[in-house]
Formats: structure tokens, C-alpha cells, sequence
């Protein structure tokens, strides 16, 4: 297995770049991610990092992600009470 670092995604959001880490780590796929920075004041940009051995199955999962295959259902709002 090579040591070698691919970078396969990039944002501005730190929640974004956390997000898709999760997934991509949930399907088995290492991650490294690189560029938050410290503190109460997180500021961007994000890179995610893979294997270069994994790259292709994580860019197929960032894929599927920005096509919503992930997504999750909105819960309706419960209905109020009558009175």
C-alpha cells in the first residue's frame, strides 16, 4: 500500500469538510484532514486527503454525496394540538 496523499475535496465550511470526512470514514476509507484551523473561531478552507489507493471509492462517495444519495428525509412538523 502506498504512503502517498491524494486530495479529493476541498471547501470553505468546516462543517462541510467534516461532514463528508464522516461519510467517507463510515464507508472504511482513512482520512486526513487538513487546513481547520484551531479554536473557538474555526476558519476554512478544508482539504480531505485518501490513499491514493482509495481515491477512486471516496471520489464515487463524494459524487454520490453531491448528488443528495445520502441525504436524509425531512421530518414533517408534528401537527398542533386542536383547540
Amino acid at each position: 500500500m502506498s504512503d502517498r496523499l491524494v486530495r479529493v475535496y476541498s471547501t470553505g465550511r468546516i462543517f462541510d469538510g467534516e461532514l463528508t470526512k464522516a461519510r467517507l470514514e463510515d464507508e472504511g476509507i482513512p482520512v486526513l484532514l487538513k487546513g481547520e484551523g484551531n479554536g473557538p473561531y474555526r476558519l476554512g478552507p478544508v482539504h480531505l486527503f485518501v490513499s491514493e489507493e482509495q481515491e477512486a471509492r471516496a471520489r464515487e462517495i463524494i459524487d454520490a454525496i453531491a448528488r443528495g444519495e445520502y441525504a436524509t428525509e425531512d421530518l414533517e412538523p408534528e401537527p398542533e394540538p386542536e383547540r
